[in-house]
């Protein structure tokens, strides 16, 4: 999940140039590096959160399984991680990346840190859980030891037979300072994995697009929905922003699950991205609609997958 910090701005319902100068130069020539006219609308259809809950891995096994997304995040700490570890190793082919986490962000419903909390105690609320919002984390946390989260979480990954096509964000914490995103791409360097860059307004974000190197894959548009998008019209407002994709890369998040008692108990009281929300979202990707909005539009699905064997 994308949330407040990581942008006012990626609330959208159509696509928002994230990117401009040289970064969108470097990103030119990425359709044909795959072997697309260099005019391709290629589209990420990317399915966040998966570890969270029960309900959430089914769903997003089934698009995963039928194609109606091309990749998918974990979340490592989450305690239905397991579930998506054995996936993983039955379904190779499958695109899944990390959710890389250092924020819980729902009331009765937890999560700490991979690693030992001796060796990470900025990362920790006063109850020895993540931080529910960016704010704290951004005030509190050492880079040293969010590197050591990090780390611990792509290592329990990699051990439990997920290896990871690409890393991205919860909730965007990892972009909340130059300082703590220069740890992510120097982590994704390491392990040569493709990451989500990210630019923020102003001058942090001019800061954050110092650290990219100009190997990196960089998203020319990222597409996510406003809590303020009508439920009636949820998959109309979907192939509204896919006719609106510009040519580049572009990725659209979603989070899905099923509108069953575990999901509503894990987000009660949190209608923005709720059971129903992600039920909404499960809908949307997976209507025929939604599928015809792509052919006519000529979109071109891709993953992580192949993004991942331009930076090797």
């Amino acid at each position: 999940m994308v949330r407040k910090i990581l942008v006012h701005s990626l609330y959208i319902l159509v696509p928002v140039l994230l990117f401009g100068g040289i970064a969108s130069a470097q990103m030119q020539h990425i359709a044909e590096k795959l072997g697309y006219p260099p005019d391709s609308k290629l589209l990420i259809i990317h399915a966040d959160d998966l570890g969270v809950a029960h309900s959430q891995d089914m769903a997003s096994f089934k698009v995963l399984e039928e194609k109606d997304v091309t990749a998918a995040s974990a979340m490592v700490p989450c305690p239905w991680f397991t579930e998506v570890a054995d996936f993983a190793r039955s379904h190779p082919d499958a695109d899944i990346g990390l959710h890389l986490t250092l924020t819980s962000e729902w009331k009765a419903y937890r999560w700490g840190p991979v690693a030992p909390l001796d060796q990470v105690s900025s990362l920790l609320d006063p109850n020895g859980y993540f931080y529910s919002d960016n704010g704290p984390v951004a005030a509190h946390a050492k880079p040293e030891e969010v590197e050591i989260e990090i780390r611990a979480q792509i290592q329990r990954a990699l051990a439990m037979g997920l290896h990871p096509t690409h890393l991205d964000t919860h909730m965007g914490t990892l972009a909340v300072t130059p300082q703590i995103y220069s740890v992510l791409v120097k982590v994704a360097h390491e392990y040569h994995l493709p990451y989500m860059a990210v630019k923020l307004p102003g001058e942090q974000g001019k800061e954050l697009m110092k650290l990219i190197s100009p190997n990196d894959i960089v998203l020319d548009h990222l597409v996510m929905f406003e809590p303020n998008v009508p439920a009636g019209q949820w998959t109309e407002s979907y192939i509204k922003a896919i006719e609106s994709l510009k040519p580049g890369l572009n990725e659209l998040i979603v989070h899905l699950a099923y509108d069953d008692s575990e999901m509503r108990a894990i987000t009660a009281g949190h209608p923005d991205y709720g059971a129903a929300w992600r039920q909404r979202d499960f809908n949307a990707v997976t209507s025929p609609q939604f599928k015809q909005a792509l052919k006519e539009n000529h979109i071109i699905l891709v993953g992580w997958r192949q993004l991942d064997k331009l930076v090797k």
